[in-house]
């Protein structure tokens, strides 16, 4: 648990916090923001553009949250088709966010806004209460502001979070055989890992896996406490990672960032393709498998009938378990 001034701490930091600044502004009953945006931008909002744009068949490149020369070219080309400003600088303002979503049919249906209290209890049978009342309203932020509020990702998100935490809690990674060899210190198998960015003791006990989504490594901590404007501040401190607010953004920023990957994976109905490009590998698999479809039931959309994930798995060949 995060002591108070630590959590003062980091409340101070947001306020140079450029992805955080969407999460903490939005309304809790809406997901369309629409903030004005140029070249250089960065933050969440640019992570709502380019699913915009990929939507509509235009490819702004890597999912980074860069408002950088290939999402401008996607930009220019969706202006250019669907009626061009004249040569103006290319923007984004309101009349632009609106034209986008008007060619993207699933930005019209916010699916975090069907995920009551019901469904959550469904989904986590596990989970007290107090933990949904006070962990899914900072996950639904975060999915507003990273453009993930439609059915495919919220889904993907609950069931992430289900495989990780059957207690909807951002959670520390615990000593296994996985993680720490027989007589071995804590996390000592991590230690030297070179994948994760780790060099040697206590790298691997300081850079265990945490949050929604177990962040875990060196490297991986400093990339995204630098993408999430935290600077150098989570490397230096990472049980920051089990901060729910933050917890959460760490959530969206994965699968913003692996977005293209998951939505393909699901629409051919091949559920483990989608875990591994989260999790890297099949850990939890039948939890994660039942809580996406069950909220593929649940959850309504009319580009995505209910039930319609399960009847692409099944019919996809691969295997169920």
């Amino acid at each position: 648990m995060i002591a108070s001034r630590g959590a003062a701490g980091l409340r101070g930091a947001r306020k140079q916090n450029i992805f955080l600044f969407m999460t903490e502004t939005l309304k809790e009953t809406a997901c369309a923001m629409r903030p004005p945006l140029r070249a250089g931008a960065r933050g969440a909002a640019v992570f709502r553009l380019q699913g915009l744009l990929w939507a509509a068949g235009f490819d702004p490149g890597p999912f980074d949250g860069v408002f950088g020369r290939r999402t401008g070219a996607a930009l220019e080309a969706f202006l250019r088709r669907h009626g061009s400003r004249g040569g103006e600088p290319v923007e984004v303002d309101e009349a632009v966010w609106r034209r986008l979503e008007d060619h993207v049919p699933e930005a019209r249906v916010d699916a975090t806004a069907q995920v009551d209290d019901g469904l959550l209890a469904r989904l986590f049978p596990h989970a007290a209460r107090k933990a949904l009342s006070a962990h899914w309203p900072p996950v639904r932020r975060a999915l507003c502001a990273f453009g993930l509020a439609h059915k495919l990702m919220v889904a993907m998100a609950l069931a992430t979070v289900r495989a990780e935490s059957a207690g909807f809690v951002p959670v520390a990674e615990r000593i296994s055989p996985f993680n720490t060899s027989p007589g071995g210190t804590p996390f000592d198998r991590y230690d030297w890992r070179r994948d994760l960015g780790n060099r040697g003791p206590p790298d691997g006990r300081r850079y265990r896996g945490r949050g929604f989504v177990q962040l875990t490594g060196r490297a991986n901590y400093a990339r995204v406490g630098r993408r999430l404007g935290l600077g150098e501040r989570l490397l230096r401190r990472p049980e920051l990672a089990l901060e729910p607010g933050l917890a959460a953004e760490i959530l969206a920023l994965f699968l913003a960032e692996r977005r293209r990957g998951i939505e393909r994976a699901l629409r051919r109905g091949d559920l483990r393709a989608a875990r591994r490009l989260v999790n890297g590998g099949l850990h939890g698999f039948a939890v994660f498998r039942s809580t996406l479809l069950l909220a593929d039931d649940a959850l309504e959309d009319p580009l995505l009938p209910r039930g319609r994930l399960g009847e692409l798995a099944r019919g996809s060949g691969a295997p169920s378990a």
